[in-house]
């Protein structure tokens, strides 16, 4: 191949690459990618079986964490 092709070739990924990440950053600045009303949704649309399970996970979580508070090695 002739070395303009591969040049020409280079600097049209190098541009459309930087474009694109532009794009992104841009996105992101621009809040394009926040769902503000996801979590508010989740909780609407659970049912009640889903909120048991979720209490019955904290006790578990909070009932392991005092028997490491009482745990002591000899």
């Amino acid at each position: 191949m002739n070395d303009s092709i591969i040049i020409l070739m280079l600097g049209g990924s190098v541009f459309l690459g930087a474009l694109a990440l532009f794009g992104i950053m841009w996105a992101i600045k621009t809040g394009q990618f926040d769902d503000k009303d996801k979590f508010l949704n989740q909780v609407q649309y659970d049912g009640e079986e889903e909120l048991n399970s979720a209490a019955e996970q904290e006790r578990k979580k909070s009932a392991l964490k005092k028997n490491k508070e009482g745990y002591r090695p000899e």
